[in-house]
């Protein structure tokens, strides 16, 4: 596997500084660079496959979000929030000193790359929603939320992987080693040997308290992307639903659609027939 460097910035926000830790591919001196943004309760090695494979084309970078993986836990839970996550991607791309970057986000890192291509001045020159979009379904933020915090200590790795098991099972297929893989990149151990979940509970403070009462709507953000846009949609995703696809491909900008057979919410990028959408995507027009 190719080599990657271990890096932090530190951000603002309200209750002081924190340090986002990140991963970096390829090239450092590549202008052409690529941010891949995890989901809620995962971490940044989630991209280590696709890293690698488009290393030779892109500075891949790949930040654990506050609270999740090698970066801080906010001091403020109620901090674990869309906006605060963007105002760190913002630092990050300026520690990265670049004008433009292509965006992968997974579920919640499909909405931070949302809300930023979204702004004034963006820097997202090209985004993938990977089962992510501007309806959120209301039965997916109510199964989320059952294990959402919930912070057991886990005896083995073994039993940590049976949880990873049950809870991801709408990651679809995979084989044993990928399992393996997608549990421990997740994971932390306590002193008395056994097993944890390497994210702040915390975060499910927010989450819980921002519950709406029908599907959560965010068009407004959506209609004011203006780059290049894919959508990956896990053919069996409670989370983004055919219906929302549709008016994806017909409003804002417009986006192109892919579908993953076999897959729920939401698609781990750690296929070849997954990773060659999405760099088909990202390099087409490209020398």
């Amino acid at each position: 596997m190719a080599a990657c460097r271990q890096r932090v910035v530190r951000c603002a926000s309200s209750a002081g500084l924190h340090r986002i830790a990140y991963r970096e591919w390829g090239d450092a001196g590549n202008g052409r660079v690529l941010l891949c943004v995890h989901g809620l309760t995962r971490c940044a090695r989630d991209f280590d496959r696709l890293a690698e494979a488009l290393s030779e084309r892109y500075r891949v970078v790949c930040p654990d979000i506050a609270g999740r993986g090698d970066s801080d836990w906010l001091g403020d839970p109620m901090l674990y929030v869309i906006p605060q996550y963007v105002a760190d991607m913002v630092t990050l791309v300026a520690r990265l000193d670049v004008e433009s970057v292509h965006w992968v986000g997974t579920s919640m890192g499909g909405l931070i790359g949302m809300a930023l291509a979204a702004q004034a001045g963006t820097p997202v020159a090209r985004l993938v929603l990977n089962d992510a979009g501007p309806v959120i379904a209301k039965a997916s933020l109510e199964r989320i939320a059952t294990y959402l915090g919930a912070a057991p200590a886990l005896p083995s790795i073994e039993a940590a992987e049976q949880l990873v098991r049950a809870v991801s099972a709408p990651f679809g297929p995979h084989s044993d080693a990928e399992w393996r893989f997608l549990t421990e990149i997740v994971l932390r151990q306590n002193a008395d040997g056994s097993y944890r979940f390497h994210y702040d509970p915390r975060i499910a403070e927010p989450y819980r308290k921002a519950m709406p009462e029908k599907d959560l709507e965010l068009w407004p953000l959506y209609d004011a992307v203006r780059c290049p846009t894919l959508v990956l949609r896990g053919e069996r995703s409670d989370l983004l639903t055919r219906e929302t696809v549709v008016q994806m491909r017909e409003r804002g900008p417009k986006a192109q659609v892919a579908e993953i057979a076999g897959v729920g919410h939401a698609p781990t990028l750690l296929h070849d027939d997954q990773i060659a959408i999405v760099r088909e995507f990202l390099l087409a027009g490209t020398t």
